[in-house]
């Protein structure tokens, strides 16, 4: 479907974000298989990581810049294995062991730069960098008809820079948050994304002075060794809680309950209604000190012989106060886990803070 009118733009910035969300999770559960995970290879996947989520918010600000209406619910929440939306060829996705061969034929393919004289393609595109191109070319065109930003919500978008910090291996100016309100300011997003992730033909860097590569370059590192790998864990390749052994299936579903709390705090993050500090606080803790944590111990725990479990990244479907619900899962879980301890307490914080509890995700 081309883009010709407010209402297509807005359909493609959401298939935008459905784009840059199904990355993350193959991403991550690659980066939880290396057991060392201060290592290079862990941090530098984990600074691919920290910028597609970037690009999520700054696609959700242009949503949002253009009159549209994001909404981090069930239909956002991608499944695996499954395609990467609309490009072509068939891209498959999946939750997979770290490997020369992982990088090589999946993530170097989703970052591809686009070929110089490359056309825009809205649809069916072989490589982001088209899609966005399209998207540029899109905001050009309906920006000449009518001012499409002029009612950019400027209080629902997230814009405070302080808000967003690089990690290491990327560069504070290659890109961050900002407010998007005109099509200078839609420009700089697009590039922003375009240029930490794929870059531009073969250009290497994401940033005017050469500190940041692009996500492109860091997994070619990975793939032709220039950055070592090292142990990995023997992780299953796309697993699903129902296969698990039974003693593991109450920390995937935590690990699963937790991950929709990142997209009901997101969806919080973008409505308008809540305190954006806090709940900018709440999936930065949710990241950091409840998911990988959990994800981490997952891999860790034998399936058979050979073996090891890790996060399946499913769907769990909440019954009644998302965050009640998960602190009950957390402190059951414990019993057996109790190296999950400290993620209980950290989600019993969030269940008894003051903040107004998020509506359940409903399909």
């Amino acid at each position: 479907m081309s883009i010709e009118t407010v209402d297509d733009l807005r359909s493609h910035l959401v298939l935008a974000t459905r784009v840059e969300l199904s990355t993350i999770p193959p991403y991550l559960y690659a980066m939880y298989s290396i057991e060392d995970q201060e290592s290079e290879a862990a941090r530098l996947i984990a600074s691919v990581v920290v910028e597609e989520m970037l690009h999520v918010a700054l696609i959700t600000n242009l949503l949002l810049a253009v009159g549209g209406e994001p909404s981090f619910r069930y239909d956002l929440i991608p499944s695996y294995p499954g395609f990467l939306a609309h490009h072509q060829p068939d891209l498959l996705l999946e939750l997979r062991e770290c490997t020369p061969e992982l990088i090589e034929g999946t993530f170097l393919e989703i970052e591809k730069p686009r070929a110089p004289g490359a056309i825009p393609e809205d649809d069916n595109f072989e490589t982001l960098g088209q899609f966005y191109a399209a998207l540029e070319a899109a905001l050009d065109d309906l920006s000449e008809v009518s001012d499409i930003f002029a009612q950019h919500q400027p209080g629902r978008q997230l814009s405070e820079h302080s808000w967003y910090a690089p990690v290491q291996f990327d560069a504070e100016d290659s890109g961050g948050l900002l407010l998007i309100h005109d099509r200078a300011s839609a420009d700089e997003a697009l590039e922003i994304i375009i240029h930490q992730g794929e870059g531009v033909s073969d250009e290497r860097w994401a940033d005017p002075s050469h500190q940041e590569l692009t996500h492109f370059r860091k997994f070619q590192q990975l793939a032709d060794g220039t950055t070592a790998i090292g142990r990995t864990w023997p992780v299953l390749s796309n697993p699903r809680t129902a296969d698990l052994p039974q003693g593991l299936q109450g920390v995937s579903d935590l690990f699963n309950a937790l991950y929709g709390l990142v997209f009901l705090t997101m969806d919080d993050l973008f409505s308008g209604s809540g305190d954006q500090e806090a709940s900018i606080g709440r999936l930065y803790g949710l990241m950091s000190r409840c998911l990988a944590p959990t994800a981490r111990h997952l891999v860790r725990q034998p399936v058979g012989e050979s073996m090891t479990a890790g996060p399946t990244f499913e769907v769990y479907r909440f019954e009644g106060d998302p965050y009640v619900e998960t602190a009950t899962l957390a402190a059951s879980v414990t019993r057996d886990h109790p190296e999950l301890e400290k993620v209980a307490s950290q989600v019993s914080a969030f269940a008894s803070a003051s903040a107004p509890s998020p509506k359940p995700l409903r399909t």
